[in-house]
């Protein structure tokens, strides 16, 4: 299977003939990392791949407003680290009911989740992460995870690379106590 450069794919975009291959060869090379940023954040496996779809959508509607000011991975990464939000946000205020804050529903999801492979000390790091506020939990995740350079993050979150680097440090603090108290 060929792997297509995002000038490649952006290419075969503006080529109306090539449109749809273009989308084709976006999600396959984007998908599976996409659905990993997504899923540290929403946690639900089936949560994830609704949201992965509408941001999917949402790039196939805006790709033509894309104007390769920053490289075509961020913008899909801003795009769905918003739609991951927006999705807590909705299913928060949705569930008026609760009396607990969205990252303990994440937490107990995760729990019940059959999707989730990982051993008792890695469910600890989750809940671990889940106890950070919002910022500070996806900072750390695409640092921790995805290694992904400040300079990047700061593209893509739309922040300083000095901010993120100090939410980060706040982040993993918050964690070693975490792991070292519960």
């Amino acid at each position: 299977m060929q792997h297509y450069s995002d000038q490649d794919i952006l290419g075969m975009y503006r080529d109306e003939s090539s449109r749809n291959m273009a989308l084709h060869h976006l999600i396959q090379k984007y998908q599976q990392k996409l659905y990993w940023h997504i899923r540290k954040i929403i946690i639900s496996h089936d949560d994830t791949d609704d949201v992965l779809q509408n941001t999917f959508i949402k790039v196939w509607k805006g790709l033509d407003g894309f104007k390769e000011e920053s490289q075509l991975y961020t913008w899909l990464y801003r795009i769905a680290t918003n739609e991951s939000l927006t999705f807590l946000k909705q299913k928060q205020k949705a569930n008026t009911t609760s009396i607990h804050p969205i990252e303990y529903q994440l937490s107990k999801s995760l729990e019940s989740d059959n999707y989730f492979k990982g051993d008792e000390i890695q469910l600890k790091l989750q809940k671990a992460i889940l106890t950070l506020p919002e910022k500070q939990r996806i900072v750390f995740n695409m640092r921790y995870y995805d290694e992904m350079p400040y300079e990047e993050m700061s593209e893509i979150l739309e922040t300083s690379v000095g901010a993120l680097k100090a939410s980060y440090h706040h982040a993993a603090k918050k964690i070693e106590d975490f792991l070292v108290n519960h």
